[in-house]
C-alpha cells in the first residue's frame, strides 16, 4: 500500500511541500533562503553557499546605513513566519479537503458499480493517474522545475530599472513547449499501447477490453498532469501556494461528477472520463494564478537598486554561487552557474526518483496478483487500502508540521538538535498511526458498512474487504515510518542510494511472499505480503540511520520507545473488537468500539510512560494559528 492519487494520503502530499517550504524559510531569517529550497536534497548547502555570498557582499546594507535593518517583503525577499504559518493551514485545509473528496469518490464508485468485474478493469486503468501523479506533480516535477522558477524568480528580482528580459517569461518560452511536446507524445503512446499495457498489469482480467477503454481515457492525464505539475512549480516558486493545495478538490469533484452525470450511459467508463476531466480542472484551478504572475504587475515591476536588496534576492537563489570581488567574475559566475547546478541536482534527484518508483510498485504489484482471483478481488483491494491509509495519511501531516525543526538543525549543522526531532517525530507518528490501526482493526466490518454498503456493494463485498483491511492495519506503522525516516536521508545534502536498495528489498518481499500465499489465502495473502513487505524497508530505514547516510539516531531506544505504543495498540485492538461485536448496529458498534480503542490506548501510554503526543499537538497548534496582517496566499 503506498500513498498514491487513488488514496486519501496523495491529497496529503501537496501539504508535505508547503510545510517544506515554511520549514525553508523560517530557518533561512537573514540567508533568505527560496521558498521552495528544501524541496531539493541538498539545498541546505546550497543555502549555506548563498548565505555566505550574502554576507560578505559588498553594499549591503548600504541603503539604511546598517547591516542588521530588515527590508520589508517583497517578491524575492524572505517571507515571514506569519505567511509561512498561513500558507502551511491553507494548504492543509485543502488537503484535508481534498482527502475528503476523495473519499467521496471511492463511495461513488462503490454505490454505482460496486467491487465487481467493472470495477476491477477500471482500477488497472487507474494505475496510470497514480503514477503520472507520482512523477509529473509530487515528485519529479517539483524536484527539476521548482529550483528553476526559483533561480529565474531571483533574477527578476535582481534586474535594476527593468534592463533586460524576464527570466521567468524566458524559462516558460524555452521549457514549455518541449515538455508539453514530450507530454503529448508519452500520452499518444500509452492510448496506442493500452491493450499491451493492460496485457502486462492485470494479465487474468475477465473483460481487458472495459480496461483497455478506461486506460486510453486515463492516458490523457498524462498532458494534463504534467502541465498541472509545470503550473505547481512555478507558482511555489512564486510563493503562491493557495492554487496548487486546490487541484485535488477540482480533480475529484470532476471525477464525482463525470460518474454521476454519465455512469447511467457510459458505465465505470464515466469514472474514466472524470480522471480526464479532472485533469484538465487542475490546470483551469492555477493558469490564472499563473497569468498574474507571468503578465501582471510582478512581472513588470524593477525592485530597489540597493545592493542591500540585489544581495538578498540573490541569495533567495538556492542555486547563485559566491558572488566575485569584480564584475566580470561575478557574471562568469552566473552564467556558468546554471549547468552546474543542474548536473549536481540531477544526482541528488536520481535516487529519490527511483524510490518513488520503486514503492509505486507495490500497487503494480498487488493487482497482478489479485487479476487472477475470482471479479472484486482488486476492488477489495483499492477500498481497504483507502480506508486503512487514513491514519498513516494524519500521522505523517504531523511529521509535515513539525519538518521546519529538523530542517533547521540540518540547515545549521546541528546533529544533536537533528536526532532529538528525528527521535520525538517517529515516536509521536507512531503514537498516532498505531491509534488509528488498532480502530481500523477493531471496527473494520462497521467502517466499511457504513462507507460503501449501498447500491451494488453488497455484504459479502463488505466481509471481504473488511477482512483485507484488517490485515493491511499491521502494516500501517511501517508504512508511517518509512514516510517519517525517508526524509531525514533525502535532505542530507548528498546522494544516497540507501533508501532505494531499502524499499527494493520490501518490493521482493512482497513479491514473494504474495505469490507464495495468493494461492491459499487470496487477496488477504496480497494485504500480509504488503505489510511484510514495507515492515522490511522500514527497519532497513532505521537500523541505516547513521551519521554516513543521514541523521544518527539512539536506534535501540528508538525500538524501545515504538515497543510501548504498539504493546497498547494490541490491547486496545483486541478489546475494542469485543466491545463491537456486541452491538447489532453498524454506527453504535463503531462508536462503543471506537471509544473503547481510544480509552484502552490512552491509558496504557500514560502507564508506560509515553508523554510525548500531547506537547506535540500543541507545538503543531501554535505553528500554523500565528498569522500577520501581510501574510498573502493569491
Amino acid at each position: 500500500m503506498t500513498v498514491t492519487p487513488s488514496r486519501a494520503g496523495d491529497e496529503g502530499t501537496t501539504a508535505r511541500g508547503a510545510g517544506a517550504a515554511a520549514g525553508r524559510q523560517r530557518e533561512a531569517g537573514a540567508g533568505g533562503r527560496g521558498a521552495d529550497e528544501v524541496l531539493l536534497p541538498g539545498a541546505r548547502v546550497a543555502a549555506a553557499e548563498t548565505a555566505r555570498a550574502a554576507t560578505e557582499a559588498p553594499g549591503v546594507g548600504a541603503a539604511t546605513g546598517t547591516g542588521t535593518k530588515k527590508n520589508p517583503p517583497a517578491e524575492g525577499g524572505p517571507p515571514t513566519r506569519g505567511f509561512l504559518a498561513k500558507a502551511t493551514l491553507v494548504t492543509a485545509a485543502l488537503s484535508i479537503a481534498g482527502a475528503l473528496l476523495g473519499l467521496g469518490r471511492d463511495q461513488a464508485l462503490a454505490h454505482l458499480f460496486g467491487a465487481g468485474t467493472e470495477t476491477d478493469a477500471f482500477l488497472v486503468a487507474w494505475t496510470v493517474p497514480e503514477v503520472a501523479a507520482t512523477l509529473l506533480i509530487e515528485d519529479g516535477m517539483a524536484f527539476v522545475l521548482v529550483p528553476a522558477f526559483s533561480l529565474a524568480v531571483a533574477r527578476r528580482g535582481s534586474r535594476t530599472g527593468g534592463s533586460g528580459g524576464d527570466p521567468v517569461r524566458a524559462l516558460v518560452a524555452s521549457t514549455l513547449p518541449r515538455i508539453a511536446l514530450a507530454l503529448v507524445g508519452v500520452s499518444a503512446l500509452l492510448i496506442a499501447g493500452a491493450p499491451y499495457l493492460v496485457a502486462g498489469l492485470a494479465p487474468g482480467l475477465p473483460d481487458p477490453r472495459l480496461a483497455v477503454d478506461c486506460t486510453r481515457l486515463t492516458a490523457t492525464c498524462v498532458l494534463s498532469f504534467g502541465l498541472a505539475g509545470y503550473c505547481s512549480a512555478a507558482l511555489r516558486a512564486h510563493r503562491r501556494y493557495l492554487a496548487p493545495a486546490a487541484i485535488y478538490v477540482a480533480y475529484n469533484t470532476g471525477i464525482i461528477t463525470a460518474m454521476f452525470v454519465l455512469g447511467g450511459h457510459w458505465g465505470v467508463r464515466s469514472a474514466a472520463i472524470g480522471v480526464a476531466l479532472g485533469g484538465c480542472l487542475m490546470v483551469a484551478a492555477q493558469t490564472p494564478s499563473l497569468v498574474r504572475q507571468l503578465f501582471g504587475r510582478h512581472s513588470s515591476a524593477a525592485p530597489a537598486a540597493t545592493a542591500g536588496t540585489t544581495a538578498a534576492t540573490t541569495a533567495e537563489s538556492p542555486a547563485t554561487e559566491h558572488s566575485g570581488h569584480s564584475e566580470h567574475s561575478e557574471h562568469s559566475e552566473q552564467s556558468e552557474q546554471p549547468s552546474v547546478t543542474h548536473s549536481v541536482n540531477l544526482a541528488l534527484v536520481t535516487p529519490v526518483l527511483l524510490f518513488a518508483l520503486c514503492r509505486q510498485s507495490q500497487v503494480l504489484i498487488e493487482r497482478y496478483l489479485a487479476s487472477n482471483l475470482p471479479s472484486g478481488a482488486i476492488s477489495h483491494l483499492n477500498y481497504a487500502q483507502k480506508v486503512a491509509q487514513i491514519p498513516m495519511t494524519l500521522s505523517l501531516m504531523l511529521c509535515t508540521v513539525t519538518f521546519p525543526v529538523l530542517a533547521q538543525a540540518l540547515a545549521e549543522g546541528d546533529t544533536e538538535r537533528a536526532r532529538n526531532r528525528v527521535e520525538h517525530d517517529v515516536s509521536v507518528a507512531a503514537c498516532i498511526v498505531l491509534l488509528g490501526a488498532a480502530a481500523v482493526f477493531a471496527c473494520a466490518p462497521q467502517i466499511i458498512e457504513l462507507l460503501f454498503q449501498r447500491g451494488a456493494f453488497t455484504a459479502r463485498d463488505t466481509a471481504a474487504t473488511a477482512t483485507v483491511m484488517r490485515v493491511y492495519s499491521v502494516g500501517l506503522l511501517g508504512h508511517t515510518l518509512v514516510g517519517a525516516l525517508v526524509r531525514t536521508y533525502f535532505s542530507a545534502g548528498r546522494p544516497t542510494w540507501y533508501p532505494l536498495a531499502a524499499m527494493a528489498a520490501g518490493i521482493v518481499a512482497t513479491s514473494w511472499i504474495g505469490a507464495a500465499t495468493v494461492g491459499a489465502w487470496g487477496v488477504s495473502g496480497i494485504a500480509a505480503a504488503n505489510a511484510v513487505g514495507i515492515t522490511l524497508t522500514a527497519a532497513l530505514l532505521l537500523s541505516g540511520m547513521n551519521e554516513r547516510r543521514s541523521v544518527p539516531i539512539r536506534t535501540r531506544r528508538v525500538v524501545h520507545e515504538l515497543s510501548k505504543p504498539l504493546r497498547a495498540a494490541g490491547c486496545a485492538a483486541v478489546a475494542g473488537a469485543l466491545c463491537a461485536s456486541r452491538f447489532e448496529a453498524p454506527a453504535l458498534a463503531l462508536c462503543g468500539g471506537g471509544t473503547t480503542v481510544a480509552l484502552v490506548y490512552v491509558l496504557l501510554l500514560r502507564l508506560l510512560g509515553v508523554q510525548a503526543v500531547a506537547p506535540a499537538f500543541r507545538t503543531a497548534l501554535r505553528s500554523v494559528t500565528r498569522r500577520l496582517p501581510h501574510a498573502r496566499l493569491r
